[in-house]
Order: structure tokens, then sequence, then C-alpha cells
């Protein structure tokens, strides 16, 4: 009796042992699966941080439609600017899309007899910019547009005593360009303003001579002249935007076939493209 209880508390430490080594196995494998999983969200977060955030959606245009050039400038200013006009309602540019790029150009000789003749050249130009994802917004891509044409116009071959200023009041922003330039024996003033309003880019240019005696209109004027047919061209794009959609406004689709009309006729006469500059500039005949 005495002998059996030392051995029975041997057999039972032993038959303990095996109970406590699953108990560490258990424990063991728990601690295990919880490194697993940290290793697993630690993976995930830093996937997360790695991906590149979504762009930030661009700014939309503010005009989704161009006005008719050659009604962009009112009559009486294009009467005042280039009396005696060889048309009237001006000379429409060629273009593949009306609501993206437009032009209008006027010209012609105020003969005065033994007193000499004025020549008068009047062009308006717009060009819009819509927006885009990959290429920004319509307004940022219009201010790239804006600074290149002013430098352009700054860099005009033949172009003596170039000078530029800003021309307060002229949609967002507006440079004015002048310069002399001599064509045909006579001397030019030329005054050009590049405007910008919203997602759309106004190029005017205004220039004149006198021929057969007649005086070179002063650079003031000329200048005077430019700045103002440029404040209603701008104007004019503006009330685009008042009106709503352009594309939906009876008038604009009318304004659209008159211009493809006005193409048509101007391809058979053969008159300067508004977009350029003058190719008639040459000695008038008195």
């Amino acid at each position: 009796m005495h002998r059996s209880a030392p051995r029975l508390s041997r057999i039972l430490a032993c038959a303990a042992v095996p109970v406590m080594l699953v108990a560490v196995g258990c424990s063991s494998d728990s601690g295990s699966g919880s490194d697993a999983e940290k290793k697993a969200g630690s993976s995930s977060s830093s996937a997360s941080a790695g991906a590149e955030p979504t762009k930030p959606a661009v700014e939309p245009a503010k005009f989704t439609d161009l006005p008719d050039a050659c009604t962009s400038i009112a009559k009486n200013t294009v009467k005042d600017l280039v009396p005696e006009a060889k048309k009237k309602g001006g000379t429409a540019g060629r273009s593949s899309d009306l609501a993206v790029r437009g032009s209008c150009s006027w010209n012609g000789l105020d003969d005065k007899g033994v007193k000499g003749s004025q020549y008068r050249w009047l062009s308006v130009a717009f060009t819009r910019f819509d927006s885009d994802q990959s290429l920004g917004s319509g307004a940022a891509r219009a201010t790239e547009d804006y600074t290149k044409q002013v430098a352009k116009e700054k860099a005009s071959e033949g172009a003596q005593k170039a000078a530029t200023a800003a021309a307060p009041g002229i949609g967002d922003e507006a440079t004015a360009i002048t310069y002399k330039l001599n064509k045909t024996d006579e001397d030019f003033e030329y005054a050009t303003v590049v405007a910008r309003t919203g997602n759309v880019v106004v190029t005017l240019t205004y220039n004149g001579a006198g021929y057969a005696g007649a005086k070179t209109p002063s650079a003031a004027d000329i200048l005077k002249g430019a700045q103002k047919a440029a404040k209603e061209a701008v104007g004019k794009v503006d009330a685009t935007a008042g009106a709503g959609s352009a594309e939906a406004s009876p008038s604009a689709g009318d304004a659209k076939k008159d211009d493809k009309k006005e193409e048509k006729k101007d391809d058979k006469s053969g008159d300067e493209k508004g977009s350029e500059k003058p190719s008639s500039e040459a000695t008038p005949k008195s």
C-alpha cells in the first residue's frame, strides 16, 4: 500500500506531460496565426498607400460655342474704322468647325481724290478650347495660347518700333501690340489686341496707311480703334454664356448656315482670308 502511492504519483505526472505539450502547441499555433494576419494586414496597407490618388476632374469650359465673327463687331464700328469697305458684312475666314475657330475681315480704300486715299484693314479671329482631363481645363489651355499669340505678334516680320502694353477692361486679360510696317513703299500703322475671356482667345488686328500723298494715320487712332473693336468682339463671346448654349439657339444655327454660304461665295470671289495679313495692301489705283 505504501509503495503503490509513489508509483501512482509518477504515472499521473507522466500522463500530464502530453497534455501540457498539446496546450503549448496550441498556444504556439495561435501566435503564428496572429503574426500571419498582421503581415497580411501590413501588405494590404502598403498596397493601398502605394496606389496613385485619383486626379480631380478638370473645370468645365465656360463657353461651348463661338459667336459669328462677321457680326461680332457692330456695323457702325466697322463703318467708322473701315470707310468704303469692299464688303460691308465682312469676309468670313475658312473653318472646319465654327464652334472652335472663326474669323472675319474687312478692308477698303477711301479715295479722296487729289487729297489722297486712306486704306484700312480690320480682322478678328476667335479660338475656343475645350476642357480635357489629360490636357487641362479650357481656361488653362486658352491662357497658354494667349501667351503664344502675344509673342507671335511681337515678333511680326518687318515690324518696326514694336511695343506692348496691357489693355485693361477687355476680357479676363488683354495685351495690345503696336508697330510700324513699311509695305508697298508706304508706312502702315498696326495695332493688334490679343485678349482672353474664359476658354476663348480673341485676336483683333487693325491697320492703315495713307496713299497718293495722304498722311499716315496716327498710331494713337489705330490703337484706339483696335481696342474699341476688340472690346465689342469679346463682349459678343461673353454674351454666348448669358444666353446659355449657343448650339441650342436657332439664331446661332442660322448664323452657321450663313457662314457656310458666305464661305462658298468667298471661294468664288477670291477675296482675302480674314485671319491673314492682307495681301491686297499693294498700292491701290488712285
